[in-house]
């Protein structure tokens, strides 16, 4: 595995936990999973074989009664539109392999995303009869607040990282030894709003300074150029000037390293933002998404083409981006307060 890309090596561990839970379904399943393979994400399929493996636990516990490998296709065939609406009423609150879990109408919604594809699959290659998931409505989806950092609570949040005061010793001789490349991660992910698995995939051959540029691989494996600011090469630079300084393996090219000297895992960057964030916005629940929210944000403040943000943020479908035009709907009513009369002045 030495020679694969962290996203080659990504798919492969994800192959291997697809595999895992086919092994705890019913045999039909592995044609489904075969079947979709060419149209989605290896991590799309991890999230619907997990997805499915709910699905027929519940399925054997509360409807069939038997074992789930032995449902049959036609046990499928004979179910009814309440067992469906029951099922999704029983996501609320529920059991699997002895812990428990519960789920908002957007668990809810994503579950429910699972089942209809599976019941497709099955149907448009007469597995089955008819479909009936697609009788079931998706739950109302209220819209989320878009939580994203004011200007103020961005210089804060960096002033953590580079000079933090609230930390206590421990932290802060701890942050002596990263603060270079936690510098570099915060500014990077404020500066371009890539996502947190293109940050972690980065290698250092995917940048050119003289452009000011860098190669991101995005959701679906496709590549893009982006391009970054002073700000954002200032903090790079820096951090390549520390990262030199590591005895590292020599064929380690990953552009952000652990303190074990190994490339930095979603979830060290998930906890390295949530604790820099907590100094600037104690109030908010700051992940490495809102911080690609506060960029996409800030970029539409800036350029007024929703166009351009979809772009640069990698959305295949605008409608994605319009949250963040969305999240500045509050400035427009602000800006258009005054441009209504209501006594003319003659």
């Amino acid at each position: 595995m030495k020679n694969l890309s962290y996203f080659e090596k990504r798919d492969l561990k994800n192959m291997q936990k697809i595999g895992n839970y086919l092994s705890n379904l019913p045999e039909f399943c592995y044609d489904y999973f075969t079947g979709i393979e060419n149209n989605t994400s290896s991590l799309t399929r991890v999230n619907y074989a997990m997805d499915l493996c709910v699905f027929f636990d519940y399925m054997e516990k509360y409807v069939f009664k038997k074992p789930k490998m032995e449902i049959a296709l036609e046990d499928l065939d004979g179910l009814q539109a309440r067992n469906i609406e029951n099922y999704l009423s029983y996501l609320s609150y529920y059991e699997y392999n002895g812990n428990m879990f519960k789920n908002t109408e957007r668990g809810k919604a994503r579950k429910l995303a699972s089942v209809r594809s599976f019941f497709k699959y099955l149907f448009d290659h007469d597995l089955l009869r008819s479909n009936v998931a697609s009788k079931i409505k998706t739950p109302k989806l209220h819209n989320k607040e878009i939580i994203r950092l004011e200007s103020d609570e961005v210089e804060r949040m960096l002033d953590a990282v580079q000079a933090p005061t609230s930390f206590s010793e421990r932290q802060k001789h701890y942050n002596k030894n990263t603060m270079e490349r936690d510098n570099a991660i915060v500014t990077l992910f404020l500066g371009t709003g890539i996502r947190i698995s293109e940050l972690v995939g980065l290698n250092v051959e995917d940048f050119d300074f003289n452009q000011e540029a860098f190669k991101v691989t995005r959701k679906g494996g496709n590549q893009s150029i982006l391009y970054f600011s002073l700000e954002v090469k200032e903090a790079l630079l820096a951090w390549l000037e520390k990262r030199k300084t590591l005895k590292l393996d020599p064929n380690e090219n990953a552009m952000f390293v652990s303190l074990q000297n190994k490339r930095i895992c979603v979830r060290a960057v998930e906890n390295l933002v949530k604790k820099y964030a907590k100094e600037g916005s104690p109030l908010k629940k700051i992940s490495p998404h809102k911080l690609r929210s506060t960029f996409g944000t800030n970029l539409y403040r800036e350029t007024k083409d929703i166009y351009i943000v979809a772009d640069v943020l990698g959305h295949r479908d605008v409608n994605t981006t319009k949250k963040h035009y969305a999240a500045i709907s509050e400035d427009m009513r602000k800006a258009v307060a005054g441009k209504v009369k209501i006594h003319r002045v003659d």
